[in-house]
C-alpha cells in the first residue's frame, strides 16, 4: 500500500467489476470422532497446547520463530519449516509448508503461497497468517474440508517478508512509517524486475530470496497481504498501451480469472465486498480493483509472479490502519478466516496434467497454453513435465508445443472443480522422443514494451503479429 501522501488521493474505480460471480462460502462441520492412530492423537493433543499459546498479540521475531518451530515439532508429518534466505540484518525469512507431502512437490498436487508483512509497518497479515496456520493444523483430520484441502494442496505460508522493517517500527501508526522499507531503505514492492519498464532499483536480499523461491517451486496461486486499505487488487499494476492503459486499466490475458480470484476473496470477507473502502473518496465496486486503475506501480511482486513465475497473485489490503492495536487482531482474524480458506481452494481451478513422450518420460519446458491467452513469457512444464492453467468454467483449446514437433491441440470442457480439490486432468503424449534440451529462461527485461496482442477488444494487426514474433525470438534465441 502507498504512503499517506498517495493514499489521500481519490483513485479511479476498477475498470470492469463485471457481474457478481456465484461465489459460495463452504460451511464446515465437524466430522465427529477422529479415527487416527495413537501417535497422531498425541500429535493433536500437542497442537492443542500450541494453539492455546497463540494469543491475539503481535509476535516479534523471537516469538514468531518459536511459534513456527513449536508447530512443526508438534506435527512434523504435516508441516515443513525452512528459511528461504535472510534479511539485510540477518533475520531468517521463515516459510512453513503444510500438506500431506510437506517436504517436496508431488506430481498433480498444486503449490499455493501466502506472503505477508512485505511492508514492515503493515502488520495485520503477519498475525492472521499465524492464526491460519493454527486453524489448519488443528482442523486436520477433524474438519473434512480442511483435511481434503491439505491432502490435495501444498500450502506455503511466509508470515513476514520484511522482518527488519517490522522490528524497526517502534511506534505503531495507522499511516506511513519508516518501517515500511527494509534496512537499506528500499520498498520491496518496487524492487522486482518489471515487464513494462526497466527497474533500476538494486535487488535486495529479501527480494532475491523470494525470486529464488518462486523459481524453485511450481507455484500456481498466491496472495500477498498488505494494509492501509480494504480491497483485493489484481494484475497488472503497471502497463502500457499494449495492455489497455489508454482506458485507465491494464488488462492481462487472464483478466477474467483475476477478477474471479479477487471477488472470491472480497465476497467471502466480512465486509470487503461492500466496496466502501476506508473513506468516501476511495470506493471499490465489489471490493476489488485492477492495480493500474488504482495507481501505477513499477517493480511490484504480483506482476513478477504472473509474468516470470507462472503464478497468479493478487494483493490483499486488509486494514484501513496499517498497524492497528493488538486488541483488534481477533476481529481481523474472524473477518478474513473464511476468505483465506476459500481463496486457497481456487488453486484447483482449470486444468492440469503432464507432457510426456511415448515412453512415458516427462518433457520439461514444453509450452502449454490456452488459445487466445498468450503469455509474454510462455507458460512451460516443470521438470516433471507438469503444467497448471487456472481457467474459469468453459470450453478451451489447449495447445501443447515441443520444439521440433507438431503441436498437439485438445478441446476441453472445464467445470468448477474447486469443491472437489482437483482441476480437470489431461495429459499430452508426443509420439516421438524429443532430444532433451533446456529452454532459455525468459529474460528479465521490459517484455511488454513492444508487445501487442489480439484480444476481444483489439483485432490482430501486422504490428501485433510482428511484435509477438519479436518477443518469441528473444525468448527462444
Amino acid at each position: 500500500m502507498e504512503p499517506a501522501s498517495v493514499m489521500g488521493r481519490a483513485r479511479p474505480a476498477t475498470g470492469d467489476s463485471g457481474p457478481r460471480p456465484a461465489v459460495r462460502l463452504q460451511l464446515w462441520r465437524s466430522s465427529g470422532a477422529m479415527r487416527a492412530a495413537a501417535g497422531d492423537v498425541v500429535g493433536i493433543l500437542c497442537l492443542v497446547s500450541v494453539a492455546a499459546e497463540l494469543d491475539f498479540e503481535y509476535h516479534h521475531a523471537g516469538k514468531l520463530e518459536a511459534y513456527l518451530k513449536r508447530v512443526h515439532a508438534a506435527y512434523p508429518s504435516l508441516t515443513y519449516l525452512h528459511s528461504i534466505g535472510r534479511s539485510v540484518e540477518g533475520r531468517d525469512l521463515w516459510v512453513l509448508v503444510l500438506g500431506r507431502f510437506p517436504t517436496q512437490h508431488k506430481i498433480g498436487i498444486p503449490e499455493f503461497k501466502y506472503v505477508a508483512n512485505m511492508h514492515g509497518d503493515e502488520t495485520v497479515g503477519r498475525e492472521i497468517l499465524l492464526h491460519l496456520i493454527d486453524f489448519l493444523v488443528t482442523s486436520y483430520r477433524q474438519d473434512p474440508v480442511i483435511t481434503r484441502l491439505l491432502n490435495n494442496t501444498r500450502i506455503h505460508i511466509m508470515p513476514t517478508m520484511n522482518p527488519d522493517g517490522f522490528e524497526a517500527t517502534k511506534v505503531p501508526d495507522c499511516f506511513y512509517t519508516r518501517g515500511r522499507y527494509n534496512k537499506n531503505g528500499e520498498d520491496l514492492n518496487r524492487n522486482f524486475p518489471d515487464a513494462f519498464e526497466r527497474n533500476n532499483a538494486s535487488i535486495q536480499p529479501e527480494t532475491q530470496a523470494v525470486m529464488n523461491w518462486i523459481k524453485n517451486e511450481t507455484f500456481v496461486l498466491s496472495a500477498n497481504l498488505h494494509g492501509g486499505a480494504l480491497v483485493a487488487s489484481y494484475t497488472f499494476d503497471n502497463g502500457n498501451s499494449a495492455t489497455g492503459t489508454l482506458e485507465g486499466y491494464s488488462r492481462s490475458p487472464d483478466d477474467d480469472v483475476f477478477i474471479h480470484l479477487a471477488k472470491t476473496y472480497s465476497f467471502n470477507h466480512a465486509s470487503m465486498y461492500k466496496g466502501t473502502g476506508c473513506d468516501t473518496r476511495q470506493t471499490f465496486p465489489d471490493g476489488i480493483t485492477n492495480g493500474y486503475s488504482w495507481y501505477q506501480l513499477e517493480g511490484g511482486m504480483q506482476d513478477y509472479n504472473y509474468v516470470w513465475g507462472q503464478c497468479f497473485e493478487i494483493t490483499l489490503e486488509l486494514s484501513c490502519c496499517k498497524y492497528p492495536p493488538a486488541d483488534q487482531l481477533e476481529k481481523f482474524w474472524r473477518d478474513n478466516k473464511a476468505a483465506l480458506i476459500e481463496y486457497i481452494k481456487q488453486v484447483h481451478l482449470g486444468i492440469k496434467g503432464q507432457v510426456t513422450d511415448k515412453n512415458g518420460n516427462p518433457i520439461p519446458s514444453a509450452i502449454v497454453e490456452a488459445q487466445g491467452r498468450p503469455h509474454v513469457c510462455p507458460y512451460r512444464t516443470n521438470e516433471q513435465g507438469e503444467y497448471f492453467l487456472l481457467l474459469l468454467p468453459g470450453t478451451y483449446v489447449i495447445n501443447a508445443t515441443v520444439p521440433g514437433f507438431k503441436s498437439i491441440l485438445k478441446t476441453v470442457e472445464i467445470r468448477d472443480n474447486t469443491g472437489n480439490f482437483s482441476a480437470l486432468k489431461h495429459d499430452f503424449i508426443f509420439p516421438e522422443v524429443p532430444i532433451r534440451s533446456s529452454a532459455a529462461s525468459c529474460p528479465k527485461t521490459p517484455l511488454y514494451q513492444e508487445l501487442q496482442w489480439a484480444s476481444a477488444a483489439v483485432k490482430p494487426t501486422l504490428h501485433a503479429i510482428l511484435g509477438l514474433m519479436a518477443v518469441l525470438l528473444l525468448i527462444f534465441q
